[in-house]
């Protein structure tokens, strides 16, 4: 049923979905045009695919730890140890090498001072945002040990610099870094695909959200749940613009847009 409805909410997005030639907002138009169809080939982008690699032809066994995220690797089975491979975790859990450097790009456009990553894995996501600007500050949070202690060796072979790691339950974990946190510029919300979980997180974040933050969430048309959690923040009244990539969901709240949802074929 699942794998159906997500055919189903594809071809619909096929259909609804446009190019930069069917959207009339300025800021939009320059962020499809600039950003996300921009192929431009950074000089991370190679080392970090190698990372990659590694990971996809690793044999090596580690126990994954869901603490209730709800991630594809480990479905719902909440504060269970599953012991499982590294490269068909990385094949799963890791984000494509398309949507990852849309990642890189989002950062490199829009040069926020900190990013919160919620779902370290194997770090592939957090390099992307942590590369784009060395000066940015990436946090990153984690749920399993060993899944973060391979990420950290990741980010150590890449020389970054900029990325706090930090291991433990978002619900517990994510708090605590807002509270020493004046303002949230950029956030990545990925590693749970829970309706109540992804709103109750979006809520904490919006208390330190600016005009020109940007949220990012991953995995929109996942789960049933997803796709409601998704719809639920788009009506949000302080939520102004959103991009809808099927894949992943851009929000922003700048005050000086008239509120409009954009599909955007990517």
């Amino acid at each position: 049923m699942k794998k159906l409805a997500i055919v189903f909410y594809y071809l619909k997005y096929l259909v609804q979905s446009t190019s930069e030639h069917g959207v009339h907002s300025p800021f939009v138009f320059d962020l499809i045009l600039k950003v996300i169809y921009n192929d431009k080939e950074y000089y991370p982008f190679k080392n970090i695919e190698v990372v990659r690699e590694q990971l996809l032809t690793s044999n090596q066994m580690v126990n994954c730890v869901d603490m209730g995220a709800g991630s594809k690797v480990t479905a719902y089975n909440t504060n269970i140890e599953i012991k499982k491979n590294v490269g068909h975790i990385a094949k799963y859990a890791t984000k494509s090498v398309k949507y990852a450097q849309l990642l890189f790009r989002l950062v490199n456009y829009f040069q926020p001072e900190n990013v919160i990553e919620l779902g370290t894995s194997f770090g592939i996501s957090t390099a992307y945002l942590a590369s784009a600007n060395s000066k940015t500050n990436v946090i990153t949070i984690e749920g399993s040990p060993e899944i973060a202690e391979i990420a950290n060796k990741n980010f150590k072979h890449l020389g970054l610099q900029n990325i706090q790691q930090l291991i433990g339950n978002f619900d517990s974990v994510l708090p605590s870094v807002l509270k020493k946190t004046d303002k949230v510029d950029f956030v990545f919300f990925d590693g749970n695909h829970r309706k109540q979980a992804t709103l109750n997180y979006f809520n904490l974040c919006l208390q330190k959200a600016h005009n020109n933050s940007v949220f990012v969430f991953d995995d929109i048309y996942w789960s049933f749940e997803m796709k409601e959690a998704w719809d639920e923040i788009k009506t949000d009244s302080r939520v102004k613009v959103t991009i809808d990539l099927f894949y992943m969901g851009i929000v922003f709240f700048r005050k000086e847009q008239v509120k409009q949802h954009f599909v955007v074929r990517f």
